[in-house]
């Protein structure tokens, strides 16, 4: 064996030099060429097939810029949990930018459990912002697999379009959705057209050879990249394939407007010889609907007013407006609309005829809520002795930012004067607030902090909850999860959730359905999670409308481990303040 190992120890010496030499050769001979082109003292010879490996390893390492195809590195080929565990906002793709006029196309495969539509793959397109906790990052929109999104002001979802197919011919897409969705192909195409939009085509191939296709469109930078990548929620993403070409629309098919709505325009002015435009127009919106279905916010200074009534005198006015843009800002066929404003004499008095409804306030911090004048009957006396109601929409309203009873001051702003009254209402100072009192807020955006629930114990968060009433969802929505935050479940208070410890047999209440929307704002609700010590939960919602109205929500056989137990609490389009 000695033996051996020594011949084997000289043998390998001997290659290392025989390597040493051709190299030492190769590079001369090298030399000798660069200095001497004729020379055929120092021609090498190399394999016939030489130049073609060299090429076909240059081919493979240029591989990144193919002509008009551009392949891109894929760094995260695998996206979200394969378990299907994946919280909202927590797994993502790597991120991918996409320069004006042209077309980014991601090639994966989407995998998900089959339970809920949207645990399948979300797009989102933001500006060039290299990263999502960047201070400038921000969203033009998020796009779902299950035809849903939401984004900035230009988001229009009636623009979603989509082929979802009923195979079973029961009536529901959304069953064959999900099966069409577990393990199917999916190619995104965002195409980022120099006019201005970006169009996005998802098709999705499903294992069955199924194909269902969704559309979208929305305006964006027309010269700043785009900023793309996915989010994987319930679901597990396989990237195959990422490049861009160049784009596929260079010009954007215009569309004239096809009807206009004003909102927020004073319904009562007070008589005066000075009276302007801006005066009747007040704080009013122009919501412009296209012939293509999509809608937007219009400048006012687009905005012409045809008829101008004389506000000099007393009685009902019309105002007629009209617009005449295309989508793009051109000038096209034009649509007008009217609306009614009250011209009255000097008001000189006010007298709360109707208490409000809410009475009630809770804030946190320096800013104020918002009053709500449900049920509020404000009687007026004019400089005439006369008497009328007013509009509580052209009153204003102040509440008092210090606990314990007090005056909330109601106002009534005229041309020449300011006439106030007060009525009482209670203050609570809270301790904590989640969501913007705008109700601004977007859906997993502001969350409270983590509240801990041990093993046989339960833990209650009386809030007070503040609501712009548009949707069922605006109201406060309860996560249970770990210390690492690793979710449970997530339950809402319409009777409504999700996660791997969910129970769907588990919930009861006895809502109205009729009023639940418009009755949220201003309610007190306790939150109470009990964590029996079984390694389940339950989380019950008692809810106290202002109207006194009481309800309640309750989730029972929640999935969870009882020695690490915490709860929070997350909110859309509304806001809590905690008082306890």
């Amino acid at each position: 064996m000695l033996i051996k190992s020594m011949k084997m120890k000289i043998k390998n010496k001997l290659m290392r030099r025989a390597f040493s030499a051709v190299v030492f050769v190769a590079i001369f001979a090298a030399l000798g060429i660069v200095g001497c082109e004729e020379s055929d003292a120092y021609k090498i010879n190399a394999p016939l097939d030489l130049q073609d490996r060299i090429d076909s390893i240059a081919a493979s390492k240029d591989r990144g810029d193919t002509g008009d195809t551009t392949y891109i590195d894929i760094i995260t080929s695998n996206v979200g949990a394969e378990d299907f565990s994946s919280g909202w906002w927590s797994e993502f793709s790597d991120y991918f930018a996409v320069p004006s006029n042209e077309l980014l196309n991601l090639e994966f495969i989407n995998n998900s459990a089959g339970t809920d539509n949207y645990k399948n793959w979300v797009l989102v397109v933001s500006n060039e912002a290299g990263d999502r906790d960047a201070e400038n990052y921000a969203e033009y929109f998020v796009l779902r697999s299950d035809a849903f999104g939401w984004g900035n002001g230009d988001y229009d979802g009636g623009l979603i379009s989509h082929n979802f197919p009923d195979l079973d011919g029961d009536g529901d897409i959304w069953n064959d959705f999900r099966q069409i969705s577990n393990g199917a192909t999916v190619t995104l195409e965002i195409d980022h057209s120099v006019s201005g939009y970006a169009f996005v085509t998802a098709t999705t191939v499903g294992l069955d050879g199924t194909e269902m296709v969704m559309t979208y469109n929305q305006p964006v930078s027309a010269s700043a990249d785009l900023n793309v990548f996915l989010v994987a929620e319930g679901c597990y993403l396989n990237m195959k394939e990422a490049y861009t070409i160049p784009s596929k629309i260079t010009i954007v098919e215009d569309v004239n407007p096809a009807s206009i709505s004003v909102s927020g325009t004073p319904v009562a002015l007070e008589q005066s010889d000075d009276l302007t435009i801006g005066d009747f127009w007040g704080d009013g919106v122009a919501t412009v609907i296209y012939e293509d279905g999509s809608s937007a916010v219009v400048d006012t200074a687009d905005v012409t007013f045809n008829v101008i009534p004389d506000m000099t005198e007393l009685g009902e006015k019309t105002v007629v407006i009209s617009y005449s843009k295309t989508k793009q800002g051109n000038y096209g066929p034009s649509v007008s609309t009217a609306y009614k404003v009250e011209v009255t004499n000097p008001v000189t008095s006010l007298e709360i005829t109707t208490a409000p409804q809410t009475t009630t306030y809770a804030f946190w911090g320096t800013e104020s809520p918002a009053f709500d004048p449900t049920g509020l009957v404000v009687t007026a006396t004019y400089s005439d002795g006369t008497t009328g109601v007013l509009e509580n929409s052209t009153l204003q309203y102040e509440i008092p930012l210090v606990a314990g009873a007090q005056d909330a001051v109601i106002s009534y702003v005229g041309a020449t004067s300011t006439v106030s009254t007060t009525v009482p209402v209670t203050v609570i100072e809270g301790i904590d607030q989640v969501g913007a009192t705008d109700f601004s807020t977007g859906w997993w955006t502001e969350f409270s902090d983590d509240y801990n629930v041990p093993s046989g114990t339960n833990k209650t968060l009386r809030v007070y909850c503040y609501s712009d009433n548009a949707e069922n969802y605006h109201s406060p929505c309860t996560i249970l999860r770990k210390a690492d935050a690793t979710e449970n479940a997530v339950v809402r208070m319409d009777n409504f959730g999700w996660g791997d410890g969910y129970n769907a047999d588990g919930l009861t209440s006895d809502w109205n359905w009729d009023i639940f929307t418009s009755s949220i704002n201003g309610s007190q609700i306790d939150i109470t999670v009990t964590n029996h010590g079984d390694n389940t939960a339950t989380i019950r919602y008692d809810v106290t409308y202002s109207s006194g109205e009481k309800h309640f929500q309750q989730y029972e056989g929640i999935t969870v481990d009882s020695a690490d137990l915490n709860c929070a609490l997350v909110i859309e389009g509304a806001y809590v303040v905690i008082v306890e």
